[in-house]
């Protein structure tokens, strides 16, 4: 059956990683920026998923994908992190890690997507912009319309301020396996501290070092079971996923699921990082019943 993770017993210091090639470029953030932005540009040409188009707007939503330095009080004063919401209790999938945003609102974000166009706005300083507008303007209308979407829901949920981001390009879109749906994630960079004031979607921020994300001993099994009261609606066979554990404070976070795929995508992309199989690495328990999905708002 395998071995179970205990929290006691998670190696959190990451030292697990030697001297890599992109060691030096994690302590300097202008070339780290710069980099990202080139490997991320490759994708630009990409086809968009299958079926993606047909799910815009209705069912389609936006990621951002936080980068930033020196951001939180503790945890991340020096290293470059990827910064995450842990969901609060009151929405569904509950205590997972995720990046902010959320579903396209077809009135306001394409309004929205025109002003953050303008020079001096995330958008317009991207240096790509105006070479997407001319070669796939219906691409550059959609990338526009994703970018205000995640700026928007970063500030509701939060309080990220939008004129501090600076876009670095997008990441191809995934689809949810749970719930029908397309996430498009984009990637941005905030710059210097930031006082984050989740609001009450989110439990609380969450920072993690890439040089952790960069560290294979931090993979792990992650087994989802099925509540016995989700029988007839879910096959209630147990199923493994890989995951990353991250050890904040007191506590132990576990990365998995689209957000994991999104983040380890754009670990790929960006460092040529690939995640070790984990199938004889210890694993991590996780429930699905009507709770996770559903929360428990009121």
């Amino acid at each position: 059956m395998g071995r179970t993770v205990h929290p006691e017993n998670l190696n959190a210091a990451g030292n697990g990683v030697g001297h890599a090639w992109w060691d030096e470029l994690l302590h300097h953030p202008e070339e780290l920026q710069a980099h990202i932005q080139e490997r991320l540009a490759s994708s630009l040409d990409e086809k968009a998923v299958a079926g993606a188009a047909r799910y815009y707007p209705q069912t389609s939503s936006s990621v951002l994908l936080l980068l930033g330095c020196g951001l939180l009080e503790r945890g991340c004063q020096q290293d470059a992190c990827i910064i995450l919401n842990r969901r609060s209790r009151l929405v569904r999938q509950a205590g997972d890690l995720c990046c902010p945003g959320g579903t396209v609102e077809r009135g306001l974000d394409p309004v929205l997507a025109r002003l953050i166009s303008l020079p001096p706005l995330p958008l317009g300083r991207w240096p790509h912009w105006k070479k997407l507008k001319k070669s796939c303007p219906r691409k550059a209308r959609l990338t526009a319309v994703h970018l205000a979407t995640c700026l928007r829901e970063s500030w509701e949920e939060m309080r990220l301020n939008p004129l501090k981001v600076r876009f670095l390009g997008p990441l191809p879109p995934e689809k949810l396996r749970l719930f029908t749906k397309v996430i498009h994630p984009l990637v941005g960079w905030i710059e210097g501290a930031h006082r984050f004031v989740p609001n009450w979607e989110v439990d609380r921020i969450v920072a993690i070092p890439l040089r952790k994300l960069l560290d294979p001993e931090n993979y792990y099994r992650y087994r989802l079971y099925v509540d016995p009261d989700m029988a007839g609606h879910v096959d209630p066979t147990p199923r493994d996923f890989r995951c990353f554990l991250h050890q904040d404070g007191s506590q132990v976070e576990v990365l998995w699921g689209a957000t994991f795929r999104i983040v380890t995508l754009f670990l790929e992309r960006v460092f040529d990082f690939v995640p070790p199989d984990v199938s004889q690495r210890p694993f991590v328990p996780g429930l699905l019943n009507h709770t996770y999905l559903n929360g428990t708002r009121v």
